[in-house]
Parts: C-alpha cells; sequence; structure tokens
C-alpha cells in the first residue's frame, strides 16, 4: 500500500559522492587494557559491550571486522582484525548498517555483500569471536539490524528484500516464517533497514524512488505489509531514530538535505522539518545523539553537517553546516554509546577513521584520524 506515492528520478551526482562504486589479529596488551575499560571514561559502559569502533573491511578474497579501542578521550587504537567467513565486495555498498552492534554492545553483525549472508559475533575485551554465518534471505545484504531477538536484513540484490531471523542463545540466525517482504519495486535502490526503538516498526530508506517504507512488526517478529511515505528531500539515504518517536534522515539530492519526521503509535510518519539544506554535497549517513538534542549528516563530498533539534523534533543547521571537513569520500558515521564521540569513515584519498568530541553546542573538535584500512572498507559501528 502506498499514501504518497511519487517517484523521484535517480541523483546521479549524488550517488557518485556517496559511493565512489582471514584470518584473526589478537589485540595487544596495551589495547586490550583499552578494551577491557580500565582508563577513566566520562560514561562508564556498566554490563554493556567494551568501548570500541568497528568497520567492515569489505575484501572479495575474505571479508572481516577491524576493531579499534576508545580510549577514555575518544581516540582511537587498532585492536585486530576478525574474519566474518564469508566475502565482501571490494567496492561501495551504498548503504548505512552494514555493521551493527545489540543494544547492550554484546553481540555485532555483519553483513557479507560478496557472499550473500550475515556473520554473528560475540564482543568481549579480548575482540570478537564468530558465532554464526547465515545466508541472508536474497542477495547482496548491505545492511542489517537487531531489536531484543530479532534481526532483519536488506538484501539489495535482484528486486531487493527484507528478511527476518531470530537470534538463538549462542548466536544462530533462524529465518522467521512469513518475514521476508519486498520494496515498493525492483528499481528501489535501498540504503538502510532499522527498527524503531520499541521495535514495533522496521523503516526502510528507497534512494531510486525517494521513499520511505514503514513495515509494523508483530509479536513475533514477522514483517506485515509495507506503507510508503514520499520523502521530504530528494534521494533519502540513511536515518537515525532519536527520543520521543523522532526520525532523523539525510537526503542525498544534490543540494543536499536532511528533515525529521515524528512516528505515531500506528507507526505513521508525519514531517516536521522538510528537507532543510546542509550546503554541504550528498548527506547520506545519518546519527542522532542519545539525548536528542544534537543530529549529524555523514557528506559525501568530504564533511559533517550538525543539527540541533528542538523538543517538538524540528531541526536547524548550525553555522554553515559544515562542523567538520574531513576531505574526499566520506562514507558514513557513528556516535559512540555515551553520545560524546563522533566517528568518521573517509574512504576516498586515505583509508581511515576520523574522531571528534562533540561539544555542548553541537560542534565538533577534531581528535585525529586513525588508519590502516584497506580499499573499499564500508560500514561503521560504535559503542
Amino acid at each position: 500500500m502506498t499514501k504518497h506515492f511519487a517517484v523521484a528520478a535517480l541523483a546521479l551526482a549524488a550517488f557518485a559522492a556517496c559511493e565512489p562504486n582471514r584470518g584473526v589479529t589478537e589485540p595487544r596488551d596495551a589495547v586490550r587494557a583499552s578494551l577491557t575499560g580500565s582508563q577513566n571514561d566520562d560514561q562508564p559502559n556498566g554490563d554493556g559491550g567494551p568501548r570500541a569502533v568497528y568497520t567492515l573491511t569489505n575484501q572479495v578474497a575474505g571479508n572481516a571486522v577491524a576493531v579499534f579501542a576508545r580510549a577514555g578521550d575518544g581516540t582511537l587504537t587498532a585492536a585486530g582484525s576478525f574474519s566474518t567467513g564469508g566475502a565482501g565486495t571490494g567496492a561501495g555498498l551504498g548503504s548505512q548498517g552494514a555493521v551493527t552492534l545489540s543494544n547492550d554492545g554484546r553481540l555485532l553483525f555483519a553483513v557479507n555483500a560478496g557472499s550473500n549472508d550475515v556473520s554473528v559475533f560475540r564482543v568481549d575485551p579480548q575482540g570478537l569471536s564468530l558465532l554464526s554465518r547465515t545466508l541472508s534471505g536474497g542477495t547482496l545484504p548491505t545492511s542489517v539490524t537487531v531489536s531484543r531477538n530479532v534481526v532483519y536484513v536488506l538484501n539489495t540484490g535482484g528486486a531487493g528484500n527484507i528478511s527476518g531471523f531470530t537470534v538463538g542463545s549462542t548466536g544462530g540466525l533462524t529465518p522467521i516464517a512469513g518475514s521476508t517482504k519486498s520494496l515498493s519495486t525492483a528499481a528501489a535502490g535501498p540504503a538502510e533497514v532499522s527498527f524503531s526503538p520499541d521495535g514495533r516498526e522496521l523503516v526502510v530508506t528507497e534512494k531510486g524512488t525517494s521513499l520511505l517504507d514503514v513495515y509494523p512488526v508483530d509479536k513475533n517478529g514477522v514483517a506485515g505489509e509495507r506503507t510508503s511515505y514520499t520523502s521530504a528531500g530528494g534521494t533519502p539515504f540513511g536515518f537515525a531514530f532519536g527520543p520521543r518517536n523522532l526520525l532523523f534522515v539525510s537526503e542525498a539530492a544534490a543540494p543536499g538535505s536532511a528533515s525529521s519526521y515524528a512516528v505515531n503509535k500506528e507507526g505513521n510518519l508525519q514531517v516536521i522539518s522538510g528537507a532543510v539544506l546542509t550546503h554541504h554535497g550528498a548527506p547520506c549517513w545519518a546519527v542522532v545523539t542519545a539525548d536528542g538534542r544534537f543530529g549529524f549528516t555523514g557528506n559525501g563530498s568530504g564533511s559533517v553537517s550538525g543539527f540541533s533539534i528542538a523538543p517538538d523534533g524540528a531541526i536547524r543547521l548550525l553555522g554553515d553546516g559544515g562542523a567538520a571537513v574531513i576531505g574526499s569520500g566520506v562514507n558514513d558515521i557513528a556516535l559512540s554509546a555515551n553520545s560524546r564521540y563522533l566517528y568518521v569513515l573517509q574512504t576516498g584519498g586515505a583509508q581511515a577513521i576520523h574522531a571528534f568530541r562533540i561539544q555542548d553546542d553541537g560542534s565538533l573538535t577534531a581528535l585525529g584520524p586513525v588508519g590502516g584500512l584497506p580499499t573499499g572498507t564500508r560500514g561503521l559501528a560504535a559503542f
């Protein structure tokens, strides 16, 4: 069912800016100490997973998760590379959410777009332990999301679909009968799938149609029939949920924008702020701080734009939109679990992750990059 259906032309320039289309290394002792949280931090994780940032090497010869330990001051140190057992594509995925963490940071989920499956890891202070590898329910999986014991994968190959699984006590994934659902069209060009905070809805962004798809999810984890909404801005790409049922969406079509929506109890979307310009090209990835005060877009043109978020969900661009300038090839962004730090994946030129401290006014202070990543690296998650 489509409430407001309007097919938008593909934003080729935006796509180009967003996506210029084995083994285990054990952490060193000093890095292991950082992963255990032994250093001072301004917000302890309690019973959650270790402080770290994760990305996918996405290599054809063998995909792996590269782990970077996060110190108490937000800086990163390489902490090992852990094989997924599957294969990457070696190139762009055109997505957000290729690697994601459970809410407590104890399980990590990674797509293997080159072998059409998903890997599940246990996260502990020593690094990652591979628990399972399961076919994704389609081809070319590029985004994965989890709520409690239910996981959904976005498959972008062929006609595309979403497909659901339950997570067992040992980390295995079991397909949920009746959970595989189609997108609005075979030309949808989907970018991300994610649960709402309460797990009652799934949202998918469609770049090719400029639609936002909402699927209700029942108590058994089965996705219902899709309702599609026309995006307030062209080429919706990444998105993030915030408090008070806020949905914050980046829009890659020129000149580049972001929008905010309210999600009501029935799962319907209502525009709050529509297509607020970033003044920086190809905003493709989006995050919202845990307190709901700020949203950030990662811009494929090489920068990060910051937005203030009012209690009613209205968004306002901070400054000229250039909260941070990275250089060419920004490809994903992620927040630490305490929302003190923002991490930006750069894949144009240098392959690196840049760290920033988020100040009280939403401005960003650079903490420095860490490199050593192979060409083709995609996806970013943090705790």
